[in-house]
């Protein structure tokens, strides 16, 4: 056996008994869009979305919590209810679309302001035989040139276990709607990077669990290297703990990243971490140690209205003293009617004084249609 093959095996076994222990062990409950609403609500992924890891097209519970739970006013009695179904159950749609307005400040620099169309993208899912065999999409539309964000095929029953192979987002961390927080950044693993490749993936009635094998963004072109990544959730009513770990091997040098995380309610406050340690070698001076981190709480002030507090921490170089990075958010959330949510935030980046760039200030209004 070749070198590369040897070491494949090698990282592979470990992850794979790790799986099938979990899956044998068994536990009550079955994470929506945002993972907030997951750990408020005690749900998993696959309870409202398509993608059992969560993310992109929502499915029927997902469109009724939507449009009973979330906004502040629901609609009047005998309303029509849309639930997304083409052909019943065989074809599925859905989409989102999020503009906005933002207003970006760094010293000593002209302050910088303007509308945006933020995203565009649709759904689709072809059931091609009923919880055995089908077929998934995620298409930006806009804006720019259409991009496809996934493309998969799936076998097996998502609520018990499944392989989906092709175009696909990572298992890693927690699934945040903002991709520049520094947990999603540093990690490179978020909804803005999708990778090619195999995932097998198994849901029990308090686990999840996700081993992918794909070619790893340090690889794009190259085809010379492998990534393996795993993650691992138990869940239950009120809280939920997570363990994430990825391999990547390159030539530009191995990437090792290992991830903790965990929610938990208390009252109408939902509070989210995440602790995450990356090790990056091919480095002039050797290998580099990142570790960001997320504190998150989620006040829940009545129906429809979420208020978002985050604290965020990036040390880019542990050899490196005084070179930390920290973010201030504030965003409030206000679901008015179903299926649309305005947003409203702050954010204040602090890091090194000489570097105006990791301090500047953003603001913005964004509006946000969903189905």
């Amino acid at each position: 056996m070749n070198t590369p093959a040897r070491e494949l095996r090698a990282r592979i076994t470990p992850l794979l008994a790790l799986l099938l222990c979990v899956a044998l062990g068994g536990g009550t409950r079955t994470a929506l869009a945002e993972p907030y609403l997951a750990v408020q609500q005690g749900y998993k992924c696959v309870a409202c979305h398509v993608n059992p890891t969560g993310g992109g097209l929502r499915n029927s519970f997902g469109l009724v919590f939507a449009e009973n739970v979330m906004p502040a006013t629901t609609l009047p009695a005998g309303a029509p209810v849309w639930l997304g179904q083409v052909l019943q159950d065989i074809v599925r749609v859905g989409g989102d679309l999020r503009t906005d307005w933002s207003r970006t400040t760094v010293p000593q620099t002209p302050t910088q302001q303007q509308f945006a169309l933020e995203q565009f993208r649709l759904y689709a899912d072809v059931s091609v035989i009923p919880n055995l065999l089908g077929l998934y999409v995620d298409e930006e539309v806009a804006p720019g040139a259409a991009q496809t964000m996934e493309a998969y095929a799936r076998y097996g029953n998502t609520s018990d276990w499944y392989v989906k192979a092709g175009h696909f987002y990572l298992p890693f961390g927690w699934r945040l709607q903002d991709q520049t927080a520094f947990v999603r950044t540093v990690t490179g693993i978020n909804m803005t990077t999708p990778d090619n490749g195999v995932e097998f993936g198994f849901e029990r009635p308090n686990w999840s669990g996700q081993l992918d094998v794909t070619n790893g963004a340090a690889n794009a072109g190259t085809g010379s290297g492998y990534q393996l990544t795993g993650n691992l959730v138990r869940v239950q009513s009120i809280w939920r703990v997570g363990v994430s770990s990825a391999f990547t091997h390159a030539e530009a040098g191995d990437r090792s990243m290992y991830g903790l995380y965990a929610g938990v309610r208390t009252g109408p406050i939902t509070w989210l971490s995440e602790l995450d340690l990356v090790r990056q070698a091919g480095y002039p001076d050797g290998t580099r140690t990142m570790i960001p981190a997320l504190a998150e709480a989620d006040w829940l002030i009545c129906k429809g209205n979420n208020l978002k507090l985050t604290y965020e921490y990036s040390d880019p170089e542990r050899s490196v003293a005084n070179n930390a990075q920290t973010r201030w958010s504030a965003v409030y959330e206000l679901t008015p009617i179903p299926f649309l949510q305005a947003r409203a935030g702050f954010r204040r980046y602090q890091g090194i004084p000489q570097n105006n760039l990791q301090n500047e200030t953003f603001g913005f209004v964004e509006v946000h249609l969903f189905l």
